[in-house]
Parts: structure tokens; sequence; C-alpha cells
């Protein structure tokens, strides 16, 4: 859309069992900020919105472990994350939170209104169900056996290995979370929004209509679905903790949270309305909108095949014009991971690195995980403070601040004739706003944040190159042009740093005395030929970035590493339900030796075996790929289940299950017998 009466930016709801860490803010938050920034200096109308998704089974589960209520768990990481996003910049315009009433009215209104206009399909269909617990079992309160990659503690509506969504009846071995158990099915009644009808539809929307301006993740991951073929998808849950299904006959159940979650933009832009006397029907409804959402890789499907199909059987709203979803953000090498703390905490950062808001925000865009994953270190977090923002941002301003105080008491020299040097670097600089720009727009932030250094180091150049430290003896005239130069390239840079260093525009454009009143917008750094203006006093210098030194990161470090080591205490299972002696003697597990190892290509887990089990030779598929070289384990001896039905893994049918045990490190160990001795087709009892 050329030129929007207004956009709507929506950031992923971050969910409330925990705070917010920098995986978080690389993928989402600290670009849908920049974004926003960006366009409210160039004057558009915004509204850019968020909230607590403070709904589903995981909320429930965290309730449980510290054996306090829903409600408790939501309150604490709502008010944690609030105040984290505040203290770090985020210009939401409203951040609102899924249990707020505005929020219940409105995803149970959007209900009623598929429901009423039949939008919906509605089934009684067996359903997992513990019977020890007497409750139906939500995803996340399944695990299992990956039915595409063989990991066996997938989620039973997402893998977390390789990505894949699927319904908990399909994963193999599936148990209880609750107690362990292996759930029976139980017939229940479910609402299903036809996803299937939408899907020809979605392929014309999508995949070909927005094949030149939509990331190819994101359209990669849309098309896969499709091309699988779309199913209905059940938008109600039998839970005591959500929004109650407003509609007779469905006591006892809420709305699934990925039907009630993305409501939750419309419910904050409402909020926001209601609190600043606007119509927030425009932001939603009006075809002069540009919709905007900012995602994690982990939820291209929900909004960009769900959600749309919500609001298309709906009907009445705008689509998004772009889902910009980002890869995922690793740290020192390992996946993020809450529940081992593997994670630098936004609060925690906030506490620990008083005022240095911005050099976070720099390092996570200038790191982006825009089109592949990436990785977070304290090494390369010094490295990019000391040696570009200190060395090159800071230096160039400290540098210009300083001799003007020093050679005119502080006051903007009026210039003599520009050389053809200076009338090129004026001329650069116009350009720079364009040229950051189009990187922004198509939300290429890193590419845009490089581009705004590359201005610094034109400042640099300029410097070194006319060094008025030494002319000011001998060509007192000339300084007095080259630090009016210099001085509106620093003010460009207080102008065009502030979407992606916020604190760090508003510290220079105090010491550049810029008045409020007069603050330049975004445009105005090309099209005024003058930024400040000769006779204008500025102030003293002040350091706009500190040097990071060694210490402080060998704490970071070192928090890291207690981290890890909390995790190798051995946290033993629960025993599992008792069996029979004859269940146990159905067992034949024999000793082998692995005689070939490679790895399945496109997986991480997988290896493929050939192991003599001395009854025959056979093929094994075991996902140690993580923990084991397959060059190194030939001639392993191995502890084989031989009567294992055999099952296809992505394509190769594993004739058998290699007996492992877990180290304290998370890595995988053979069970195996301490005698070299004993031969291969020998029975374990």
């Amino acid at each position: 859309m050329q030129d929007p009466k207004r956009t709507t930016i929506t950031a992923a709801l971050p969910y409330t069992n925990g705070p917010v860490h920098i995986g978080h803010l690389a993928g989402v938050y600290v670009p849908a900020d920049i974004y926003a920034r960006y366009l409210r200096l160039n004057g558009q109308d915004v509204a850019f919105v968020c909230g607590s998704d403070e709904h589903g089974v995981p909320i429930t589960l965290k309730a449980k472990a510290e054996g306090i209520t829903p409600q408790a768990v939501v309150d604490k990481y709502h008010e944690i994350i609030k105040k984290s996003f505040k203290e770090f910049g985020i210009t939401f315009d409203n951040y609102s939170r899924t249990t707020a009433k505005v929020h219940h009215e409105t995803a149970s209104e959007f209900f009623r209104d598929l429901y009423e206009n039949d939008k919906f399909i509605e089934e009684t269909s067996a359903q997992l169900y513990d019977e020890e617990a007497n409750q139906f079992l939500a995803d996340r309160f399944v695990v299992g056996t990956c039915p595409k990659c063989g990991f066996e503690e997938s989620y039973g509506d997402q893998c977390e290995n390789c990505g894949t969504s699927h319904n908990a009846q399909d994963l193999i071995n599936p148990k209880s979370v609750i107690t362990g158990n292996k759930p029976s099915l139980k017939e229940t009644k479910h609402w299903y929004l036809p996803l299937n009808e939408y899907e020809s539809w979605l392929n014309e929307w999508i995949v070909k209509g927005h094949k030149n301006d939509w990331k190819s993740n994101v359209l990669g991951q849309v098309k896969s679905w499709v091309d699988d073929g779309l199913k209905p998808r059940a938008v109600t849950r039998d839970l005591d903790w959500g929004i109650p299904v407003p509609v007779k006959g469905a006591e006892g159940k809420v709305l699934y949270v990925w039907f009630d979650a993305p409501i939750g933009y419309i419910s904050s832009t409402k909020e926001w309305a209601e609190k600043t006397g606007k119509d927030w029907e425009p932001y939603w409804k009006d075809k002069d909108t540009r919709l905007i959402h900012f995602i994690g890789k982990d939820n291209i499907v929900f909004h960009c095949i769900i959600f749309p199909a919500m609001l298309k059987a709906q009907g009445s709203y705008i689509l998004p014009e772009n889902v910009p979803a980002n890869e995922f953000l690793n740290l020192e090498g390992n996946k993020i991971s809450t529940s081992k703390n593997w994670a630098v905490w936004l609060h925690e950062y906030l506490e620990e690195f008083p005022n240095m808001q911005d050099v976070l925000r720099y390092v996570l865009t200038a790191n982006a995980p825009e089109t592949k994953d990436n990785d977070f270190t304290w090494k390369d977090f010094q490295a990019r403070n000391n040696n570009e923002l200190v060395a090159i941002f800071g230096n160039f301003i400290n540098r210009v601040v300083v001799l003007t105080n020093k050679y005119y008491e502080g006051v903007i020299p009026a210039p003599a004739a520009f050389s053809e040097l200076d009338k090129k670097t004026l001329d650069l600089l116009a350009e720079y706003p364009a040229i950051i720009s189009g990187s922004i727009n198509r939300y290429r932030f890193r590419e845009a944040l490089s581009e705004l250094m590359n201005l610094a180091r034109l400042g640099n150049k300029y410097l070194a190159d006319e060094e008025p430290w030494k002319k000011i003896k001998t060509d007192p005239e000339r300084v007095k042009t080259i630090m009016f130069v210099a001085l509106q390239i620093a003010a460009g840079l207080a102008v065009l740093c502030e979407p992606f260093l916020p604190f760090t525009s508003k510290k220079l454009k105090g010491i550049l005395n810029f008045d409020e009143p007069d603050n330049l917008d975004w445009n105005s750094v090309s099209s005024e030929s003058v930024l400040i203006p000769a006779s204008h006093q500025i102030n003293k210098a002040e350091l706009l970035f500190a040097k990071i030194e060694d210490a402080d990161i060998q704490k970071q470090i070192e928090k890291l590493e207690v981290s890890k080591k909390s995790q190798e205490k051995v946290i033993l299972e629960p025993q599992k339900e008792t069996i029979e002696f004859d269940d146990f003697t159905k067992l034949d597990i024999r000793i082998g030796t692995i005689l070939e190892a490679e790895k399945i290509p496109k997986t991480k887990k997988l290896l493929k075996l050939k192991v003599d089990v001395g009854i025959d030779t056979r093929t094994i598929v075991s996902g140690i790929a993580e923990s084991f070289d397959p060059s190194k384990i030939i001639g392993q001896k191995v502890s084989v289940l031989v009567n294992l039905a055999p099952r296809k893994l992505r394509g190769v049918e594993s004739q058998g299950m290699i007996l492992m045990s877990d180290t304290t490190e998370g890595k995988l160990s053979f069970i195996e017998p301490d005698a070299d001795s004993v031969a291969n087709g020998e029975k374990v009892s």
C-alpha cells in the first residue's frame, strides 16, 4: 500500500508464564518498535498494540508447579513484562492483557459472530483423556514421539525439535504430563474452523499474491501447510482456565488460546481507542489501513493461516499487508531455554546494565535473526559496544562537541565558502534518510542500522580528512566551515538514530540543545539545507556510550555457567505405572554392535545405524546425532530392544530401539555390557 491513511502494528503477545528474554526482543519487539518509531517520525498515524497472552495450558501447569492460582501467575508476569517493556523503550500505544474484560467481551463477540453465521463445524469426537486426573488433555498436557522427526518429547500441538505442528492424537506413545499415564480416548464436543474451505483463497492471497514482497521463510511455511492440505482446526478446548465458550451446551469449555490470543490485538486497540477518544474500527476495518504483524517463526501458521481465516470468516476486517517473521536467536551456541534458565532476561539486564538499553537494542538489531537463526554471545555484545558504538558513533559526536566548545565556547560558527568535499559530504548526509527508509520499508532493520552507522563513519572520515585540530592554527576560518558541516552530520544522526537508539537520540538532542517544539522530523534531514544553525548554543560534551570492561562480561558468562550447572543436578522422573512380570518378559533385549552409522539428511537428531544383534543385522533409526559423531561409534556395544514393532522415520524403516540413558549434561549415554566378551545376540534379563 503506497499511501495508507494509518498503520496498525501488532507485536506477538508475550506468554505470561515467565519474563521476556533477548530471543523475544530480537525476534519481535525491537524490530516492531523500530518500525513504529520510524513511521511516527514520518508523521504517520500509527496504532502499535500488544498485550499479555494469559490463557492456555502452560499457565495452568505453572500454577500447579508453584501451588498458586493461574490468575496469580499471570498477574505476576504481566507486571514484570509490562514494566520491562516500558523501561526498555518499547513504545506501545497500548499494552493490554487477555484477562481484561474488554478482551473477554471482544473474543466472545467474535466467536458468536462466526457461530451465528455458521462458520464453524460442530463435531463430537474422541479426545485424549487422563482417567486418573479425570480431565481431557489439551495439547500441552500431552507429550510423545513426533510422527515427523521421532523426537520423543514433542508437545501435543507442536514439535520443538523440527517445528512441525500436529494434533495430540498424531503423537506416537503419548503420555499425560499430569500423571505420566497413557491417555485413553473419550468423546467430547468441540467447534472447528474449517480451514480446508479457505485453502484455495489462502493459496491465492499469500503464496501467489505475496510471493514478491513477503519473506521466503513465511511463504515457505505457508506453502508447505497449504500443499499438505488444510484440515478443520478446533477453536475450543476442555479446560477450566480461559474464556468460556459463549454458547449453550459448551459448559466446561473455553476458547482455544490460539483463537483467543490474536483477537487480543483487536481488544488492545479498542482499549487504546477508549483511552484516547479515538474510533478503533478504522484501524481494523478500513481498506486504507495497513496492518503489519511482527512475530517469530513459531507463530507463522497462526498469523498467516488461522488468524487470516478467522478474519475472512468474520468478513468485516482487513488482512495483514505483511508478516515479517524472524527466525530464532540462540544464546552462546545453545537454544534459549526458559525451563533451563538458559536466557538473558530483560528485567535482569535492565538492573545489571543501567542506562544501557540502547546497547542491547543495537546488538540485537545488528545481529537480528532476519533470514536465519543467529547467536548472541556476551563477547560479541562487548565488542559491538566498544568497537562500534563507542569507537565510531560516540567518538564522532564527542570530537565534534568537544571541539565546538573548545574553539567557540559551544556556539556554532558561521561557515565560509564550502569546498567540494563539504558539498559532497552534505549531499551524502541528505541521501541517508532515503537510504535507511528503503531498508526499513523492506523490513531489513539490520541493513538499516548498518547504514546509520555508515553515516557516523562518514562523519569520522570527514574530520580525519580535514583535521580541524591542525588547521585551527593556520586557517581558523576554514575550521569554522569544517565544524559547521560536522555539526550538521551530528544533528542528522540525532534524528535518524531515534528508531534504533531512542535513549541515545534523546541524549544527543540534549547535548545539541534541540528544543522539543523545533525537533526535526525524518524528512527534514534531506529537505532542510541547515539542520542546526550558526549562532546556536550547544551544551557540554557527555559520553553517549561507556566502554564495557572484561569483568562485566565475565560476570554474565559465569552467571550462565551457574544456570548450566544447576541443570546438571539429576532430577529423577517418578516411577511409571506398575506392570506385571508377564509384561516385562515380552521385552527381548539383546547385545549388539554398531557396524555402520550415518546422519539422516535434513534432520538434527537422527542417525541411521546398521547393528549386528546376533540373530541378524538390522537397520535402526536413533535420535542420538547431537550426542555422538557417527564415525566414532562404529564398533560400539549397545543394548537393543529387538522385538519392537518396525516403524518408518523420515522414510527409513527402523527395526528396533537402542537403549540409552541421559547424562547430567543432557547428552545421551549407551547402555552397554561391562565385559567385552559378551557376544552379540546375548539376552539382557
